[in-house]
C-alpha cells in the first residue's frame, strides 16, 4: 500500500510539474504604433468693413479720390502665403454705364487716369512704391500709381513665413469727369489667401 501511494504520489508530482511547465508564463513580446496629426496648411482672410466708399465730384477735367480697404490674414504655413485680388466684373458698373479699370499692372503700375479706377499696395508685390497712399477726395489727379483689378487672381502681397493676423492696406482711386452721368458705380472685389 505503501509503494502504491509513493506511485500516485509520484505520478501526480510528475502531472504537476508537467501542467506547470505547461502553464509556465513564455517570453513577452511588444510592439509600437506611432500617432501622427497631420495638420494641413491653410490661409483665412478678412476684411475690416467689405465697403470701399470713393466719393467724388466730377470736373471738367477730371476728379480724383481714394480710399483704403484693410485685409488681415494668417496662416499655418511655415513658408507664409499669397495675397491676391480679383473681380468677376473688372468695371465700376451703373446700369449700362462704367469706369473702366486702370491699364496698370503690379509690375507697371501707372497714373490713374479719369475715367478710370484702380488698386495699389505700399510695400506689396509688383513696383508700387513706398508711399505713403493717402485718403484723398476731390484731387485734380492722385499721387503714386495704380494697377487695375482683373478677373484672374493678381498676388498683391507674398509672405515667406506662418503668421496669425498679417495686416495689409489696400487702396483703391477713381477719377471721372463730366461724361459719366452721376449714380453708384460698384463692382465686387475678392481677396484670396493662398498658403505656400
Amino acid at each position: 500500500m505503501k509503494q502504491q501511494l509513493k506511485s500516485t504520489l509520484a505520478l501526480s508530482a510528475g502531472v504537476l510539474a508537467v501542467v506547470g511547465i505547461v502553464l509556465a508564463p513564455t517570453a513577452g513580446a511588444a510592439n509600437t504604433t506611432a500617432v501622427t496629426a497631420n495638420v494641413s496648411k491653410t490661409a483665412a482672410i478678412s476684411t475690416t468693413s467689405g465697403t470701399v466708399a470713393l466719393n467724388i465730384n466730377p470736373t471738367s477735367s477730371g476728379s480724383f479720390s481714394s480710399a483704403s480697404d484693410t485685409v488681415t490674414a494668417g496662416t499655418n504655413s511655415t513658408a507664409g502665403y499669397n495675397l491676391q485680388v480679383s473681380a468677376a466684373t473688372t468695371t465700376l458698373t451703373k446700369g449700362a454705364d462704367t469706369i473702366a479699370a486702370s491699364a496698370g499692372t503690379p509690375a507697371s503700375p501707372v497714373t490713374l487716369l479719369k475715367n478710370t479706377w484702380g488698386y495699389r499696395v505700399d510695400n506689396g508685390a509688383g513696383t508700387f512704391g513706398a508711399g505713403p497712399t493717402s485718403a484723398q477726395t476731390d484731387q485734380a489727379s492722385l499721387a503714386l500709381t495704380w494697377a487695375g483689378v482683373t478677373s484672374t487672381p493678381t498676388t498683391i502681397k507674398s509672405t515667406a513665413v506662418a503668421n496669425n493676423a498679417d495686416v495689409t492696406t489696400v487702396w483703391y482711386g477713381a477719377g471721372v469727369d463730366f461724361t459719366k452721368p452721376n449714380g453708384a458705380y460698384t463692382t465686387t472685389v475678392t481677396y484670396t489667401a493662398v498658403a505656400l
